[in-house]
């Protein structure tokens, strides 16, 4: 059994996670590869393995990414296209999409033994046509759509070629049932099963008194379209990717990939239990 490590060092304890991750899969018989940049960091422990991370991450049985919810995001594009489960082990702040707490560590011997389960989620296919330019981008989570600095901009949206509505609103966010529980939410869209099909539409602070989210099934294919001249500079972001300046009379086409990402689940940390504990926190 081969897993493949993605630790993000920028967040607090992730380092000594990390190491003591490679402890316990050491004593389960597992093989642990870790990409070359970090082998400083793990120089006293011989049996950890090297190379670059998107390349031997591809034959791996699980990639484990230690950090918040941007780390696991970050480590699924890796994955797309190859039967590489993804593992979180939570040390940011909220770490919905992990399996696992820092303090949860004994846990891992499971993957062993097989005391796991795996949720299957969709992603989204992002087609953005720019001033002639063509970029196709995958998101486990969202992708959003708004203008700079907050400013307000109009735009229409379209389902399969019909017209939805015209907007007036800060942006629009489209997102997966996985990534309902994100930028989505903030937005006031509402929760969704994580293992559903179907695409999330929330407008970001719209300019109306009556627009709500929308939810619609995942042969749909939406489109943004921004096509009004006097509209500020428009922005595109992927799973919180570097954004893409959107020229005016271009689109954002969306649709349900092809490509799932395999998410691991542990005893005790189901979607459920992950919402009970980390989202209605405050209303108890």
């Amino acid at each position: 059994m081969k897993t493949a490590i993605f630790p993000n060092f920028q967040k607090k304890n992730a380092l000594e996670c990390a190491r003591k991750l490679c402890d316990i899969l050491n004593e389960s018989n597992i093989e642990i590869f870790v990409d070359d940049s970090f082998e400083s960091e793990f120089i006293d422990k011989p049996y950890v393995k090297y190379g670059l991370f998107n390349e031997f991450v591809r034959e791996a049985d699980f990639a484990i990414a230690i950090g918040g919810d941007g780390t696991i995001l970050k480590c699924a594009k890796h994955i797309i296209e190859t039967e590489t489960k993804l593992l979180g082990i939570n040390t940011g702040r909220l770490g919905f999409m992990s399996a696992l707490e820092y303090s949860q560590l004994d846990q891992i011997s499971n993957l062993k033994s097989g005391k796991y389960n795996i949720s299957e989620r969709m992603m989204l296919n992002a087609c953005i046509d720019s001033n002639g330019s063509i970029y196709e981008l995958e998101a486990l989570n969202d992708v959003s759509v708004s203008a700079a600095y907050s400013n307000i901009c109009d735009f229409n949206i379209y389902s399969n070629g019909n017209i939805i509505g015209s907007y007036r609103a800060d942006g629009v966010v489209f997102s997966t049932p996985t990534g309902s529980t994100a930028y989505s939410l903030s937005a006031g869209g509402p929760i969704i099963e994580p293992e559903m099909e179907c695409i999330e539409m929330t407008l970001i602070c719209p300019h109306s008194l009556f627009t709500r989210p929308m939810i619609f099934s995942p042969n749909k294919k939406i489109k943004f379209e921004n096509a009004i001249n006097s509209n500020p500079d428009i922005f595109v972001s992927v799973d919180g990717g570097e954004p893409i300046k959107l020229s005016v009379n271009s689109c954002v086409e969306i649709s349900c990939s092809a490509h799932k990402i395999k998410i691991v689940d542990m005893a005790g940390n189901t979607f459920y239990n992950s919402l009970n504990k980390k989202l209605m926190c405050p209303i108890k």
